[in-house]
């Protein structure tokens, strides 16, 4: 053979270089640094921290524990600092920082910020168990919103209305739900059909964003946008109105606590998973559902197939435009199904923009999640610890100001999105229309 010949064979032959992704590694050894010098600064070398795992209700008790506050503080940093090098050391090797790297990481990381925000407190403890259930609960609308934007996006239709959609699901259930108690006598009755009800809020949303970007071709970011302000006025304007005329509408009830037998009573996860409301269980339901009818369904292969290649999924005989209508209209359902978090869920009465930018925030935990509905759980489940965490820091008292701690979800997801996704993929046609 020919060296003409052999040289082109040869070059085909050998792998495609990856890029080296560092700025995950950069943006972990960075955090660990910063965490290291703050934390440590100003913490005593005499003082404890102590930890409460246990509740009175568990099969047995793990007794309260505590630790030297700057000693674990420093061990677990270094160790976060290590994991860091770890990472990049994989990462310019061009191979997958594997998942359990990161989980420990986090787990450092917390830990020191834990530690250090119980050093020297006396008699007040870190209550482990009440963090993690606040993070399962606060994460429930955010799971939501981003299977719903998930759902949408897979089938090539970029979902920014996940807010409205909330916000619309809040409203309706809360005014369901006052009304069936009225009319009733029933709080739990109206309770159940207000988480019933909230569907329907964010599914016409859904429907408005389906009807303008299909149909019509409109910018699918702006149509989003568009309907954000439009719930939020339309809402505003009910709120001065119905629900100021007619305050029986607008009532605080809530959905009841269902502990499921034995398993509820596990230490730490028993309370954590196994002793809530119908609409956390529902959603484990859903991320189950959902992730096995994507990835191992014909249902799954077609609305991923119309998010990807549209024109060859018309040629197999696949309605483009028309599971699009129908994915966006069913991820509108969800968010709504999520709206209900705020009132029925929360047992709160509706309130003005009481969805609080949390569309967004599952908008991010949708791309960190990289389009799956497990990765989409695993990142609404951070930052809702990031906004219990926000909450316990509150109750003990710590020396950040609390403008910072109300900012503190926000920046978790700013760091995660930046610092951890890197180069995500969305998928090919998204915000593409298609016309044949």
């Amino acid at each position: 053979m020919s060296t003409a010949v052999a040289e082109p064979i040869a070059a085909a032959s050998e792998a495609p270089v990856l890029a080296r992704k560092l700025n995950g590694p950069i943006v972990l050894g960075s955090i660990a640094l910063l965490s290291l010098l703050f934390f440590a600064v100003g913490t005593g070398g005499d003082e404890e921290t102590s930890f409460a795992v246990a509740r009175s209700t568990d099969f047995f008790q793990i007794p309260d524990f505590s630790l030297p506050s700057l000693t674990t503080i420093v061990v677990l940093c270094v160790v976060a600092l290590a994991l860091s090098g770890w990472a990049f050391w994989v990462a310019w090797n061009r191979r997958a920082i594997p998942w359990y790297l990161y989980v420990a990481y986090g787990f450092a990381i917390i830990t020191a910020m834990l530690t250090w925000a119980g050093a020297g407190k006396g008699n007040t403890s870190m209550q482990i168990t009440g963090l993690l259930i606040g993070a399962v609960f606060l994460a429930t609308p955010l799971v939501f919103g981003s299977l719903s934007g998930t759902l949408c996006e897979r089938s090539g239709i970029i979902n920014i209305a996940i807010e409205g959609q909330l916000l619309a699901g809040a409203f309706l259930a809360a005014v369901v739900t006052g009304y069936v108690s009225n009319a009733t006598g029933s709080r739990e009755m109206g309770a159940y059909m207000g988480l019933i009800a909230a569907p329907l809020a964010g599914a016409l949303v859904g429907a408005a964003l389906s009807l303008f970007a299909v149909k019509y071709w409109v910018d699918q970011i702006v149509v989003g946008v568009v309907l954000n302000v439009l719930v939020i006025g339309v809402t505003n304007f009910l709120f001065g109105t119905l629900l100021k005329e007619s305050p029986e509408l607008n009532q605080a009830i809530g959905l009841p606590t269902m502990p499921i037998p034995l398993l509820s009573k596990i230490p730490i996860v028993g309370p954590v998973l196994f002793n809530a409301n119908a609409l956390v269980y529902l959603m484990y339901v859903i991320v189950i559902v959902m992730h096995i009818m994507l990835f191992k369904s014909r249902w799954g292969l077609r609305v991923r197939s119309v998010g990807e290649h549209p024109r060859a999924a018309d040629t197999v005989g696949i309605k483009v435009n028309r599971t699009r209508v129908r994915n966006t209209i069913l991820g509108g359902a969800i968010a709504g199904l999520g709206g209900a978090f705020f009132t029925v869920a929360n047992g709160l009465a509706f309130g003005k923009e009481m969805t609080g930018g949390k569309g967004f925030i599952a908008l991010a935990a949708m791309i960190l999640g990289r389009w799956s509905p497990k990765g989409a759980l695993a990142a609404a489940l951070l930052f809702g610890f990031a906004d219990s965490l926000r909450e316990q820091f509150g109750i003990i008292g710590t020396a950040i100001p609390s403008q910072f701690l109300a900012m503190l979800p926000y920046l978790a997801t700013i760091f995660a999105v930046a610092g951890l996704v890197g180069h995500a993929r969305p998928p090919a046609a998204e915000g593409k229309p298609y016309k044949k």
